[in-house]
């Protein structure tokens, strides 16, 4: 009996070296929105974000999990005009989370120096609609750190979102947005 246990405390504990969870820093991240208007190119930074990443280091390094939250309504964009359309358009008051949930890790370039280059399948959810994509980012790993930097352009009417106005429609925003992110997740 006490070699079974012994065995098992064994194998518990080589599959948590195996693999590690890192928590993602928002105070250490960014997030910023980019789009185009009929008046001018604009930006909105994410205030609140929240995620993990789970990575197995047995071998050649794999992304078992990897989940992204942002609060919608921290997206900012220093003019309240502005972030009242922005919620308007995502009806942050029935969806108050934009969210990634991987479901695939569909390739991982090893550049060397403990930098990847990753493409992840995953659902990414906005405004209560979900739709699978691919997510193309770089990713550092060190002993208690993972960055990963990327972005994604997508199309806001893909997700149910028309795009906002302005001045009874005469400030028209074009319906691409790009996401940049640097998120630093830790241990």
């Amino acid at each position: 009996m006490m070699r079974l246990f012994t065995i098992l405390i064994v194998i518990f504990t080589s599959q948590n070296v195996l693999a590690q969870q890192f928590n993602l820093n928002n105070g250490k991240s960014s997030m910023s929105i980019f789009g185009t208007s009929s008046l001018h190119d604009w930006e909105e930074t994410v205030e609140e974000q929240s995620g993990t990443i789970k990575l197995n280091t047995e071998g050649q390094i794999s992304i078992t999990a990897l989940n992204i939250s942002i609060v919608a309504e921290s997206i900012k964009s220093g003019k309240s005009a502005m972030d009242k359309n922005t919620y308007k358009a995502l009806d942050t008051k029935n969806h108050k989370y934009i969210t990634f949930k991987m479901y695939e890790s569909k390739k991982i370039i090893d550049l060397g120096n403990s930098e990847y280059q990753v493409i992840v399948s995953g659902k990414l959810s906005v405004s209560g609609v979900t739709k699978t994509v691919d997510l193309s980012f770089k990713m550092k790993v060190t002993a208690d750190t993972v960055t990963l930097e990327g972005e994604k352009t997508f199309n806001m009417k893909d997700y149910g979102i028309e795009p906002p106005k302005a001045l009874l429609g005469t400030i028209t925003t074009g319906e691409d947005v790009t996401i940049k992110f640097k998120s630093i997740l830790t241990n």
